[in-house]
């Protein structure tokens, strides 16, 4: 059974050792829960609460939501119909239904190294083998691309292009470019998972690779901006995978939470989503800066670390054959926490890396974590 090879999240493992109100958390990457828009949200549960909205659905989603997040995708810059979404219970799922529908066992699919650990277990979960690709500060690098695409063949590129999980990083307008034309050539299917990007701190906001090819399937969430709680996401695909997709959803759950689908439907078209958007940057914005400034003053020389333009995270490479697991240990002692590296590599992982997540605490709190990481260091 596939399922008993695949590890654990190291992530949501840690949530249970870190739900002590003493402990300082940098591991989840979990929006502010002092941010949710709940006047908001409870507004629109009220006039999302009727008979239709309790019954079944089409598996497709909600109509009205699809109209709205299609309506959104297209001001940002990456045209949509509604006809090219399809609703999913959270991004994840989306990435479930396409590597269920595209991928066999045996199925190679590249990734960049490091990424993202649940697209990671997707891939073992399916029987794929999970090819990686280095990258550097400005993203994957397309001539490893090519060579990987030369070398195994792969059906599928997995790509978390905009402020990366787990390094923040962002691929490049140029390398984008670099990378599609790597896949047009080969025909190459680009999975890209967009749940980051609206939550930009600085610099311009980069096209999606979706918006300059059809090779790219796009998902998308309600999470990160909203209230990952209702679990709305969704997924934009070519027209002819389309009925594939909405075969396998069916088989998975019907359809996502029709009531669900209508509060968040309804939150787009009533409430002011962007300034809502405005206000997370605002203060995310200060913790990324508590976070990288407090960093500095504690990492050992030789340390490296990632400065993000958006996001949600911070990665560390520590000086030297240090284990960030063994790191953790003693860090939970003090009452600290983050997410060793290791489980973000497909191949052999560099286990002096170190994830850290800074949205859900002030910048007090913050500086107060890594002064306690820094003693642990």
């Amino acid at each position: 059974m596939r399922s008993l090879s695949v590890p654990s999240s190291p992530v949501r493992d840690l949530l249970a050792l870190t739900s002590r109100p003493e402990v300082i958390s940098f591991a989840g990457g979990l929006p502010a829960p002092e941010l949710f828009d709940l006047d908001g949200l409870r507004a629109a549960a009220d006039r999302a609460l009727t008979r239709r909205t309790l019954q079944y659905a089409p598996t497709e989603g909600d109509a009205d939501l699809r109209e709205q997040v299609a309506a959104r995708l297209t001001a940002r810059g990456l045209p949509t119909r509604p006809d090219e979404l399809l609703i999913t219970t959270g991004s994840q799922q989306a990435l479930t239904l396409v590597v269920t529908a595209l991928l066999e066992p045996g199925s190679v699919v590249a990734v960049e190294e490091p990424t993202y650990l649940a697209a990671l277990q997707c891939f073992h979960l399916a029987g794929a083998r999970v090819v990686a690709v280095p990258g550097d500060e400005r993203g994957i690098d397309p001539v490893a691309l090519a060579e990987v695409v030369e070398r195994d063949r792969p059906e599928l590129l997995y790509l978390v292009p905009t402020f990366a999980n787990p390094t923040g990083r962002t691929l490049d307008a140029e390398r984008r470019a670099e990378v599609l034309r790597v896949a047009e050539r080969s025909g190459l299917r680009v999975l890209e998972d967009d749940p980051y990007s609206e939550l930009r701190y600085r610099g311009d906001a980069v096209p999606a690779l979706a918006a300059s090819s059809d090779l790219v399937l796009h998902l998308g969430t309600f999470s990160k901006i909203g209230a990952p709680g209702l679990r709305v996401g969704w997924l934009r695909a070519p027209e002819e995978l389309m009925p594939a997709l909405v075969v396998t959803k069916q088989a998975a759950d019907l359809h996502t939470s029709a009531f669900d689908q209508a509060v968040v439907a309804d939150y787009l078209r009533e409430s002011d989503l962007d300034a809502h958007v405005r206000r997370l940057c605002a203060t995310y914005r200060e913790r990324r800066d508590a976070l990288v400034g407090a960093l500095a003053a504690v990492l050992p020389e030789g340390a490296v670390r990632t400065d993000p333009d958006g996001g949600m995270f911070v990665w560390v490479r520590l000086p030297g054959e240090v284990d960030a697991a063994v790191v953790l240990r003693r860090a939970l002692e003090r009452d600290v926490a983050f997410v060793p590296g290791a489980s973000f590599y497909a191949g052999e992982p560099d286990r002096a890396t170190m994830r850290l997540s800074f949205t859900t605490g002030a910048p007090e709190v913050i500086r107060e974590g890594v002064r306690r990481l820094g003693e642990v260091l």
